[in-house]
C-alpha cells in the first residue's frame, strides 16, 4: 500500500494547486492522480532499493482538457522523492517538452507548495559545438589540409558572406552571455544546412580532450542534469540511452521513474531506433573518396607505427567491399519489381518490399560479405579512433603530435560511425529471423542521388514489444504512459501488443472534462459516392464542400492521400480556392500562422491537411469550428513494416485488417476528431465523409470508439 505520509503529500500539495489558482477539482485529473500514485507509489524494493517485484507499469489514457502534467507530475515528484529516484519526464515533441520546462513545472513549484529542481535535457545535436565554430570562423575559406581530404564527411567548408555574418553574431552573443549555444533558444529559424556544420556528434566529439571543454553548451547542460529531481526531455533521447544499455546519458533505469507523456508515438519511435538503411551507391562512392583520401594522406605524413599500419590497411580493404557494394547494386536491380509508394506525408517513394522479410539467397550470401567486409572496417576505424584517444592524452607517443591527435580524432570518429551503420545494417538484412518471434522488415527504395538513381536498402523491426519489454519496462524502477489515445475501439490490446507492456501493467482511462453532446455534433451526411471509387468520391467532395462548410469561420479539412487532397483543391471554383490553405506550400508553422491571421481578420479561412495535421495540431476557438475527414484513415498498405506485420499476422491464422487496419484507423479518426475541442469554451461540427462508418460492421465498431458527440446521420 501506498503510506500515509506519501498520500497526505500528494493530496495536500493538489489541494493548494487548486486554491492557489482559485480551480475547481476535476474529476479525470483526480482519478489520474489517485491512479499513477497507487502503482508507482507501492513498489517492492530489495536492501538497495532497487524494485525487486513485477515490473511496475501503469497506462492512462487521459483526455484533452484532463490536465494531464499537473496530474502526474503532483503524483509522480513526491513519489520518486519518497523512493530516492530521479522522475525523468519524457515527450515526442519539442513543443510539449518546452510547455512542460518553462510553463508547466514553475506553476505547479509556485503553486502546490511541491520543492524540486529539474532541467531540460536534449540531445548534442540540438547543441552548438564551439570547436566547429571556430574552425568555421578561422579558416573562412580557407582550412586544414587533413579536413579538406574529408570533404565528403561534412567537413567541407565553405564559407559565404551570409554565413559568415551568422556565425560571426554566434560568437559574439556566446562571448556577452546573450545566448547559450542552444539551437532552440537562438532567436531565428537556423536552416538544417546551417546548422549541421555547427553541431556535432558522439564519434566527433573529442570530450575532455577538446580545447572548448570548458565552455562547450552540451556539457554545462549536462552538468545540470546530474544534481536534479525532474529531468523533462524525449522520447528519442530516452531510448538512445536505452540501447547504451541505459544510465549513459539519463540516470540508471534502475534508480528512475519514467513518464512517457505523448505515449502513443513510443512503439514506434523505437522501431525507428532498431531501424537501419544505406544507400548503395553513395557509399560505393564514400568507400572510394576514403580510399583515395587515406592514400593522399599516407603520402603527406609518413607515419611510424601502429597508425601508419592501421590507415595502410584501409584503402585495399575500403575497395574490396566498393567492389561488392556494385555487385549487390546490380543483384537489387534485377530482383527489384519498383512499385510507387506513399509516405505518411505523402511523398511517393517506390519500393520493393521482400515478402515474409526473406530475401534471396544469392543476394543473402553478398549480405554476409559485406557485413564481414564492413566488420573488419570498423574494426580498424575503431582501433584508429582508440590510438588516436590515446595520442590526445600524450602518454603514448603514437607517432603524430597531441593536437594532430586531436584534429583527426572526429574526421575518424565520423568514418567510423559510418562503417559501423553499414555492419549493423547488413546483419540485420542478414540475420536469421528466430521462428516464434515476428521477422525483421526488408526491403529495397529508389532514391534520387544527383543526377543518378540510387537505392536504398532498408531493415526495420516490425514490432517494438521484445525491445521495450528487454530494456525499458523490465529494467525500470516504474513507468507511466499516458496520451489521449493510447486504447483503439475502446480496448489497451492495439497498444498492449506494440509497446510489450508486461502482463501485470495496470490500465485505466479517465474521462474527459468536456461535454461532447452539449458542444458538438457528428454528422456523417450521404454523399452518393463509396470512397473505394477515388473518382467518384473526390467528385463528390469537390461538389458538396462549399456547402457543408458554410458559416464556420476555421474549417480544418483532413485527407488520407496527397493525391486526393490535391485533386480536390484543383476541382474547386477558383474564388472558392482563395479561403483555402492546403499542407506543403509553407512550413507547417507557417500555414497555421496565416490561416490563424486570416480568422483574426474576421475572414473565414479553410486549411486542408494530411497525417501531421490530424494530431498535435492545436486551433481553439474560431480558428477550427469544423473538422471534415474525407474517409476512414486506413493506413496506406504499401507501408513496409506494417505490411509486414500485417503477412506476419495472417500467416499465423488471425486477420490483419480487424487486428490492426481497423484499431490502427479508429486510433486515428479519435485522433483527428480531437483537434474539434480544445478549451472548455469550443463548440463545432465534425463531418465524416465516409458512409462505412454506418454500412459496414467494422464501420460501427470505429464509430463507438469515438467521443460521445451528438450525431447526426442521414
Amino acid at each position: 500500500m501506498i503510506s500515509t505520509e506519501l498520500k497526505t503529500t500528494i493530496q495536500g500539495a493538489y489541494t493548494r494547486f487548486l486554491e492557489a489558482k482559485s480551480l475547481k477539482p476535476r474529476y479525470g485529473q483526480r482519478l489520474m492522480i489517485a491512479e499513477v500514485a497507487k502503482v508507482l507509489g507501492d513498489i517492492d524494493t530489495d536492501d538497495e532499493g532497487r524494485r525487486s517485484g513485477d515490473p511496475a507499469v501503469v497506462a492512462v489514457e487521459a483526455g484533452t482538457g484532463t490536465g494531464k502534467t499537473v496530474a502526474y507530475s503532483l503524483a509522480a515528484i513526491p513519489t520518486a522523492k519518497a523512493a530516492g529516484k530521479r522522475l525523468v519526464i519524457a515527450t515526442a515533441t519539442v513543443a510539449l517538452q518546452e510547455q512542460i520546462v518553462y510553463k508547466d513545472l514553475p506553476d505547479l513549484m509556485r503553486n502546490s507548495g511541491l520543492n524540486f529542481t529539474f532541467a531540460l535535457a536534449k540531445g548534442r545535436g540540438r547543441y552548438m559545438c564551439l570547436s566547429k565554430l571556430d574552425v568555421l570562423l578561422q579558416e573562412g575559406h580557407a582550412q586544414t589540409a587533413t579536413a579538406s581530404l574529408f570533404e565528403e564527411e561534412g567537413f567541407k567548408i565553405e564559407v559565404d558572406e551570409a554565413s559568415q555574418k551568422l556565425f560571426t553574431s554566434m560568437i559574439e552573443k556566446l562571448a556577452g552571455n546573450k545566448w547559450d549555444g542552444d539551437r532552440d533558444s537562438w532567436p531565428n529559424a537556423l536552416e538544417d544546412a546551417d546548422w549541421a556544420r555547427l553541431t556535432t556528434d558522439h564519434s566527433q566529439c573529442t570530450n575532455r580532450h577538446c580545447p572548448n571543454f570548458g565552455q562547450c553548451a552540451f556539457y554545462k547542460a549536462r552538468e545540470g542534469m546530474g544534481k536534479v529531481d525532474v529531468i523533462v526531455t524525449n522520447h528519442d533521447m530516452v531510448l538512445a540511452d536505452l540501447a547504451l544499455g541505459g544510465g549513459a546519458v539519463l540516470p540508471d533505469p534502475r534508480d528512475t521513474l519514467y513518464v512517457f507523456d505523448e505515449g502513443h508515438h513510443l512503439p514506434d519511435k523505437a522501431i525507428g531506433h532498431f531501424a537501419h538503411y544505406t544507400r548503395l551507391r553513395s557509399t560505393a562512392d564514400w568507400l572510394e573518396t576514403t580510399a583515395k583520401n587515406l592514400t593522399k594522406l599516407l603520402a603527406q605524413h609518413p607515419l611510424p607505427g601502429d597508425l601508419g599500419k592501421l590507415i595502410e590497411q584501409v584503402p585495399e580493404l575500403a575497395r574490396e567491399i566498393k567492389t561488392q557494394q556494385q555487385f549487390m547494386f546490380s543483384a537489387c536491380e534485377q530482383v527489384a519489381d519498383f512499385k510507387p509508394g506513399e509516405d505518411v506525408e505523402g511523398r511517393e517513394r517506390p519500393r520493393h518490399r521482400f515478402v515474409g522479410g526473406m530475401i534471396p539467397e544469392h543476394m543473402r550470401e553478398m549480405g554476409i560479405e559485406l557485413k564481414k567486409g564492413f566488420s573488419r572496417l570498423t574494426d580498424v576505424f575503431t582501433r584508429l579512433t582508440d590510438l588516436l584517444k590515446e595520442g590526445m592524452d600524450g602518454e603514448v607517443n603514437i607517432g603524430i603530435a597531441s593536437n594532430q591527435a586531436e584534429e583527426w580524432y572526429p574526421l575518424f570518429g565520423s568514418l567510423l560511425s559510418r562503417s559501423q551503420g553499414n555492419w549493423e545494417l547488413w546483419t540485420a538484412f542478414t540475420v536469421e529471423d528466430p521462428e516464434d518471434n515476428p521477422p525483421m522488415a526488408r526491403w529495397l527504395t529508389l532514391s534520387e542521388s544527383g543526377a543518378l538513381f540510387d537505392i536504398e536498402v532498408n531493415a526495420s523491426p516490425i514490432l517494438a514489444a521484445e525491445m521495450l519489454r528487454r530494456n525499458l519496462w523490465n529494467v525500470a524502477y516504474g513507468a507511466l504512459v499516458t496520451s489521449a489515445t493510447l486504447t483503439a475501439l475502446g480496448t489497451f490490446e492495439r497498444f498492449r501488443m506494440r509497446a510489450g507492456l508486461p502482463k501485470k501493467a495496470v490500465t485505466a482511462v479517465v474521462p474527459s472534462p468536456f461535454h461532447h453532446a452539449d458542444v458538438g455534433v457528428l454528422r456523417v451526411p450521404d454523399l452518393k459516392a463509396d470512397p473505394r471509387d477515388a473518382a467518384a468520391h473526390t467528385a463528390a467532395i469537390i461538389r458538396d464542400l462549399p456547402e457543408l462548410v458554410e458559416g464556420s469561420k476555421g474549417t480544418l479539412v483532413l485527407f488520407s492521400s496527397r493525391k486526393q487532397m490535391q485533386d480536390v483543391f484543383d476541382g474547386l471554383d477558383r474564388d472558392w480556392r482563395k479561403q483555402v490553405f492546403i499542407q506543403g506550400n509553407l512550413s507547417k508553422q507557417e500555414t497555421l500562422n496565416k490561416h490563424k491571421a486570416r480568422v483574426d481578420g474576421g475572414d473565414s479561412s479553410v486549411l486542408f491537411g494530411l497525417a501531421s495535421f490530424a494530431e498535435g495540431v492545436d486551433l481553439p476557438g474560431a480558428y477550427c469550428e469544423h473538422v471534415v475527414i474525407a474517409k476512414i484513415p486506413f493506413s496506406v498498405p504499401d507501408d513496409p513494416v506494417e505490411a509486414a506485420l500485417a503477412e506476419w499476422i495472417e500467416a499465423r491464422g488471425g486477420n490483419p485488417f480487424m487486428e490492426i487496419s481497423v484499431p490502427d484507423a479508429s486510433l486515428k479518426l479519435v485522433q483527428a476528431c480531437g483537434r474539434l475541442l480544445r478549451t472548455e469554451q469550443d463548440r463545432g461540427t465534425i463531418t465524416l465523409l465516409d458512409r462505412r462508418l454506418v454500412t459496414q460492421r467494422y464501420g460501427k465498431a470505429i464509430l463507438n470508439a469515438l467521443p460521445p458527440f451528438r450525431r447526426e446521420i442521414s
